[in-house]
């Protein structure tokens, strides 16, 4: 079977802001349908690709009764692992209703905004808060927030410019209640 998204997971999760997907060195992920992850023993990947042919659980003719499927969507709804699952619920419905190469734009976007937040504010241990905040923000919030935090950390050292962008996604967390932690 070819895989046409391997950034995009068999569950519906995007890859693309996971910080495993950009991490450095032999611990960095291509993505959950990457040669590197279909021969690790995703219990997704060896019943949708594996045995059914399909990229997506949701393409499967057994998803809207698929037991597996549905304790992970409703497990993403409570905790999350080292990956924000807080929007998969609504990643699969703006799916179904846009397609997927509507939903990998908007991903991409999300993942240029979060490239940027790790090279130019990362200073060591954000990586994981700026991937949730890139899934957690709309992406008008998350692009607001990044052009405010370069115009006012002009001149800052790193550690200071993380803190400026802290304190901003901060405050629009505050503001619409949006956690910017995992769930645990």
């Amino acid at each position: 079977m070819k895989i046409k998204y391997a950034e995009i997971g068999i569950c519906g999760l995007s890859c693309l802001l996971c910080p495993r997907y950009h991490a450095d060195g032999k611990s960095r992920c291509p993505g959950c349908k990457s040669e590197f992850r279909m021969s690790a023993g995703c219990p997704f990947i060896t019943c949708a690709v594996k045995k059914k042919g399909v990229e997506f659980c949701r393409d499967c003719a057994e998803s809207a009764t698929c037991e597996k499927w549905r304790k992970h969507r409703e497990l993403g709804k409570r905790s999350d692992s080292f990956k924000c699952y807080r929007k998969l619920e609504d990643d699969i419905a703006f799916i179904n209703e846009n397609g997927v190469d509507e939903f990998v734009k908007a991903q991409k976007i999300r993942e240029r905004l979060l490239v940027k937040m790790l090279r130019e504010f990362n200073e060591g241990r954000s990586k994981s808060y700026y991937c949730i905040a890139a899934t957690v923000l709309e992406i008008g919030e998350l692009k607001d927030a990044v052009q405010k935090a370069v115009k006012d950390s002009g001149g800052l050292e790193l550690k200071a410019k993380s803190g400026t962008l802290h304190r901003i996604l901060d405050e629009i967390a505050m503001r619409k209640n949006y956690r910017l932690e995992l769930r645990k």
